[in-house]
């Protein structure tokens, strides 16, 4: 059995049936309100978590739990499950298909298994450490591709982006990618991980918007880090990539190559 086989089947289970949920909830019409940080939240958004939460603890009861919309739970076992019960609700209050739902699984400080579901793609990743990554069951890997003048390039949080150390340098700096798109997120670093884009950069990230992504990633050969160099999940900013282009992701970043 591969690591974390049955942490991943539930993940997909349990991923699936909050996505019917969302949809019927969103059927129904939602409304948002504003979060402190000014990001959206939907009723959806509360509901979905809950069933995410109490889904997980009733098969892992002995886990912790973090999640977007406030499940919080101490860990009796060093696991700990990191949930986005709709990661992109912009998208989803636009009937956008980008939206996610997003569940990694922490043990003893290290991500070891997470999944992305997209439903409204038809698409689930996951990824379990020492197992390789997947999309509904076929492995995937980053691209082959080495030259920055060939790469594409993703570069998220276009909105806020002004405010990064790195602004004033970043357009002449994407100009040198063979092109540039910006799908909002998660969307992106599945595209990474499955060969389709080579750089990924996130100027604002919580943990659980990287949590289920970085062990994809990383699985399918990709490098993660924070816009300092660090790999973690709890720095608000990350950035991943195929190991080819390092050089270029740290002359955006400013950091000793």
């Amino acid at each position: 059995m591969t690591p974390y086989a049955r942490e991943i089947e539930v993940a997909r289970s349990i991923a699936a049936r909050s996505a019917e949920l969302a949809l019927k909830l969103q059927a129904a019409g939602v409304q948002a309100e504003s979060k402190a940080d000014a990001s959206p939240v939907t009723i959806a958004d509360k509901e979905c978590e809950r069933l995410i939460a109490s889904s997980l603890l009733e098969v892992f009861p002995d886990d912790g739990l973090l999640g977007e919309e406030g499940s919080a739970k101490v860990s009796a076992n060093d696991r700990k499950w990191i949930i986005d019960p709709i990661d992109g609700t912009r998208d989803f209050l636009r009937g956008n298909p980008l939206w996610s739902v997003l569940i990694g699984l922490e043990e003893d400080g290290e991500m070891k298994a997470g999944l992305v579901h997209l439903p409204l793609l038809g698409q689930t990743y996951f990824a379990a450490r020492g197992g390789g990554a997947f999309v509904d069951g076929t492995p995937i890997r980053i691209s082959e591709i080495t030259a920055r003048a060939e790469a594409a390039l993703s570069v998220n949080g276009l909105h806020g982006i002004d405010r990064m150390p790195f602004a004033p340098k970043l357009t002449d700096w994407m100009s040198t990618f063979w092109s540039v798109r910006s799908l909002g997120g998660t969307p992106d670093a599945m595209w990474l991980a499955s060969g389709k884009l080579e750089v990924w950069v996130e100027p604002k990230v919580a943990p659980w918007d990287v949590a289920a992504a970085q062990v994809i990633l990383e699985e399918a050969g990709a490098v993660f880090h924070d816009h300092k160099g660090v790999r973690t999940i709890y720095s608000g900013n990350a950035v991943a990539y195929v190991p080819a282009l390092r050089g270029a992701v740290f002359e955006l970043l400013g950091l000793d190559s």
